[in-house]
């Protein structure tokens, strides 16, 4: 087993994997700091290097590492009632979208991770600005949109992050459930991955680099946030996201 995920990482040229550590590393320090954007950075090199096919297994993997320490690090502000609900609205409609998936062609693949990278910052201030608080019966419906919108592409961690702070959770709180959230609906992605066969041993190989190199970017993140305002580093991702999500589009079209 060890050997074939090194033969497939020995494909890869040293100097692209050396760009996939270095995104990771940021891109955990990125989700530190912000609570987001893990899954909406790590594409912008993953596509270039595997192409679009694989990336969202990938990331889906590489995020039960995160996840898995997170909530162990703050498992005593678990809100568990609110968690086991979106875990299980979402459960549905994810396996669903990560289905669809697995059935889109390589430019297909591009076409739906660039839209929704791009639709990330939208709505992100939408959520903001509209979704003020939601009782049970409005988080039910937000879970079964978040389930729909993790599925089969990246960068929904701001939609379950929206609709947790306005079911009342805070902080740390909200850290600690979605985290958890994201772990249910992983090991749902990972098992109509794996169904489908789009999960080989170069895609778990990728992972697993991204998950390992990316556990300092969180003790990194912490130093960092008190000297970087959230409004400049929100400001800086949201370009990257855009334009990174409009070359995927183009690069897709023009094939």
């Amino acid at each position: 087993m060890i050997e074939s995920l090194l033969a497939s990482l020995a494909g890869i040229p040293p100097i692209e994997l050396l760009l996939i550590a270095v995104m990771a590393v940021f891109a955990s320090m990125v989700g530190g700091i912000a609570g987001y954007g893990t899954g909406a950075l790590m594409p912008l090199v993953l596509v270039p290097v595997l192409g679009p096919e694989p990336v969202v297994p990938v990331i889906a993997i590489s995020a039960l590492f995160n996840n898995t320490w997170r909530a162990l690090a703050f498992k005593h502000l678990i809100d568990w009632r609110r968690a086991m609900l979106v875990g299980v609205l979402a459960t549905p409609t994810c396996i669903v979208s990560a289905y669809g998936y697995t059935l889109l062609t390589g430019k297909g693949a591009a076409i739906v991770i660039g839209t929704m990278l791009m639709l990330t910052v939208p709505l992100r201030y939408l959520f903001r600005r509209y979704v003020m608080m939601l009782d049970s019966k409005g988080l039910a419906v937000g879970a079964v949109i978040y389930g729909a919108a993790v599925g089969g592409t990246v960068g929904a961690g701001v939609i379950l992050l929206s609709i947790l702070m306005a079911a009342g959770l805070q902080g740390a709180a909200v850290v600690a459930t979605d985290a958890v959230i994201s772990m249910i609906v992983t090991a749902v992605r990972m098992a109509v991955f794996g169904f489908s066969g789009v999960i080989d041993a170069r895609v778990i190989a990728v992972a697993l680099l991204i998950g390992t190199v990316a556990l300092p970017g969180a003790f990194l993140a912490r130093a960092i946030v008190v000297r970087m305002s959230l409004t400049v580093h929100t400001a800086i991702l949201d370009v990257i996201v855009l334009f990174g999500g409009a070359v995927m589009i183009y690069g897709a079209l023009v094939r």
